[in-house]
């Protein structure tokens, strides 16, 4: 696996912390019942031993109470064992294991709130005891699902765009692994070619399958147990084939493990994003290259664009990696659809972007007179379009494209001072914006509302996810049926 030190002491930290069990006074009182019982002693007999009474051992077996130091060293003598042995967290079978499950289940702050009664494992027969557990994990993961609401997400969102903002969106862990990855195939400089992405997946050990009959929830699908990676084939024909396969193999390169919950899928949206984009367009070969141009004053998207060969998105959102750590520009992004909603934003020069009250961007409607939504109107979707907004915060320079499609814009801006480095700083295409203030065109003039208010009923054109919960799953939003059963069509034959 290609990643930098950093990245994998920190994986493999987290995974360590959740897959390698802890001691505590349950599984110590479990060791203690296991080995008093091949030594073939009873509670009173251990408790001769150390001087203690029987009850007193049972509520250490029962792990209603952790032992002292010098008490697990006495339990250890007695029983012919060493206080590791006893620390030992790893259940000494499959039946025990189960034990402790339920009875930390039991335990917890969401069974504990149903009120309802706690059974006694010790004397289960095991199919009782498999089934409680069952229940117990599906009560669990249904609770979980149920939290995951549109709030959550957007809560999470937000928190990931602050620790954005505070780096400058410049992560240096990814910008090495990115480095060690091309060093390893060999990359030399200009647009990382379609052989040399392909190359990445072959030393991950996958082969790549075009298909055209991908589930349509995804862009991409991993066959793990096969190492195959499935894509669509429109990946070919309509789009750049290097990006999805990049975003499908930066989950690998970084040792991604299945989210647990909706911070941890994000993050590793946005990790994957960044990595993908990192290998797009290197930071040693695109730094020098912007720090050039804005020798020259001549920054520009395009121009990163087209040097690398990526689309205008790509290009925009690398930029905003690379401008505050390397240029000590800030900047501000914002994907926008044609209906005015914010896709994607990212500010740290104090743009005022429109939130909810959880302070989330996304599905906010931007102000008409920004960049992003004059953009829309304009006549020639083919040339870059530049104009300086007045705001409460300052005034801001922005440029800005509609992707192809003409569903969405992209634009990229910085305050006034810093307008000086770019290409286009010259128009004359002013715009004032009062946002947040709702006078400045998110409410109707006084004269408009008082004639039409109470004289019109327009028919709404409602999203058909309006009311639609946030789909659940370990990866939220993808058919988990359909990429089980694409894979179960295209899986090699034993």
């Amino acid at each position: 696996m290609v990643i930098s030190a950093r990245v994998r002491r920190a994986t493999e930290g987290k995974d360590e912390a959740r897959s390698q069990p802890t001691a505590d006074a349950l599984s110590i009182g479990r060791r203690i019942r296991h080995f008093r019982t091949e030594a073939g002693l009873t509670l009173g007999e251990l408790g001769d031993r150390i001087g203690r009474a029987a009850s007193q051992i049972s509520v250490l077996e029962n792990g209603k109470r952790e032992p002292a130091l010098g008490q697990l060293r006495d339990l250890a003598t007695a029983l012919g064992v060493t206080t590791d042995d006893l620390l030992d967290p790893t259940p000494v079978d499959a039946r025990q294991a189960l034990e402790l499950e339920v009875e930390r289940n039991q335990l917890s702050p969401l069974y504990t709130s149903l009120h309802l009664p706690a059974v006694k494992v010790k004397s289960l027969p095991q199919d009782a005891l498999e089934a409680i557990a069952g229940l117990q994990r599906q009560l669990s993961t249904m609770v979980r699902r149920r939290a995951a609401t549109p709030e959550e997400a957007r809560r999470v969102n937000r928190v990931l765009r602050e620790q954005m903002r505070v780096q400058g969106n410049h992560f240096p862990e990814l910008e090495q692994v990115a480095q060690e990855v091309l060093d390893r195939i060999g990359y030399s400089g200009g647009p990382l070619s379609q052989r040399q992405t392909a190359r990445i997946a072959d030393h991950l050990g996958y082969s790549l399958h075009y298909v055209s009959d991908l589930p349509s929830s995804t862009r991409a699908v991993s066959d793990t147990r096969n190492q195959r990676l499935y894509l669509s084939h429109d990946d070919v024909t309509g789009h750049d084939p290097r990006s999805h396969l990049l975003t499908a193999l930066a989950s690998h390169l970084l040792g991604h493990s299945a989210p647990a919950d909706y911070e941890e899928f994000l993050t590793q949206r946005v990790e994957a994003n960044y990595l993908a984009a990192a290998l797009l367009l290197p930071e040693s070969e695109a730094v020098p290259l912007l720090q050039k141009a804005k020798k020259n004053r001549e920054i520009s998207i395009e121009g990163l664009r087209d040097v690398f060969g990526v689309s205008y998105e790509t290009a925009a959102h690398r930029f905003t990696n690379l401008a505050t750590a390397h240029l000590g520009l800030p900047v501000h992004f914002m994907k926008v659809h044609s209906s005015g909603t914010v896709h994607k934003a990212y500010s740290n020069d104090g743009l005022p972007f429109p939130t909810d009250p959880l302070g989330a961007i996304e599905g906010q409607y931007a102000c008409k007179r920004f960049t992003s939504r004059t953009v829309h109107r304009v006549a020639d979707r083919f040339s870059p379009y530049y104009q300086y907004t007045d705001t409460p915060a300052g005034t801001f320079w922005c440029t800005a494209r509609v992707l192809p499609g003409g569903d969405f814009s992209v634009s990229v801006g910085v305050p006034f001072a810093h307008v000086g480095w770019f290409e286009g700083r010259e128009t004359s295409k002013r715009s004032a914006s009062n946002c947040p203030d709702p006078t400045c065109c998110r409410q109707a003039p006084d004269d408009l509302a008082q004639k039409w208010e109470d004289a019109s009923w327009p028919s709404a054109r409602t999203h058909a996810s309006l009311l639609a919960a946030l789909p659940p799953g370990v990866f939220p939003g993808v058919d988990t049926t359909e990429v089980y059963s694409f894979l179960e069509r295209h899986a090699p034959e034993d």
